[in-house]
């Protein structure tokens, strides 16, 4: 995508690009690069007048929590909250909801409350817009939660519901993730 957005001078789908490819970096445990890429591209996006959309903000936020830097992006989900409540874009909201309570763990793990409840809102949401993938993401990072604080049949209960209406794509990371645990608790 870079690459053809460079030669043909797209420069909004170069900046969507840039987006993508510092959130691989962040996956392939290159996070800070991936962080600076991806402000690069939100800073050059938000100049051409562009209004950022909460998808945007998942991104930046995922890479925090891959570079373990909790702070930074517990400001980056509370800005995105704001905005998707503003302007209606609810697409990335679970998204955003799970990776609060993730970086609200990894900043201060006797937080559980707290994480729970952005789990829980992950999950609701969700499920309101039907969205399977994102109600299992959020669902296995609450049960894991759970099963840390001794609740392992509530955990493994509410994660076999969402893993078994799946009926295809089981060597997505997600799903392997959430049978990993579903094994784990099932022990």
């Amino acid at each position: 995508m870079l690459a053809v957005a460079y030669e043909h001078g797209f420069s909004t789908w170069y900046l969507f690009g840039q987006l993508v490819h510092g959130q691989a970096l962040a996956l392939l445990t290159k996070a800070d690069e991936g962080i600076t890429e991806i402000k690069t591209a939100i800073d050059s996006l938000e100049g051409i007048g562009y209004v950022t959309p909460g998808w945007v903000y998942s991104c930046l936020a995922f890479a925090f929590l891959a570079a373990k830097q909790p702070e930074q992006g517990l400001q980056i989900t509370a800005k995105a909250l704001k905005v998707v409540a503003n302007t209606g874009d609810a697409g990335a909201k679970p998204e955003l909801h799970r990776l609060h309570g993730e970086l609200l763990l990894m900043g201060d793990s006797t937080k559980t409350a707290e994480g729970e409840r952005s789990f829980r809102a992950a999950v609701d949401v969700a499920r309101n817009q039907c969205a399977k993938s994102d109600e299992l993401r959020a669902t296995t990072s609450l049960a894991r939660l759970l099963a840390s604080n001794g609740r392992r049949d509530e955990a493994h209960s509410m994660l076999a519901e969402i893993y078994n209406w799946f009926t295809e794509g089981f060597d997505t990371a997600d799903l392997k993730n959430a049978k990993a645990l579903l094994e784990e608790l099932a022990t």
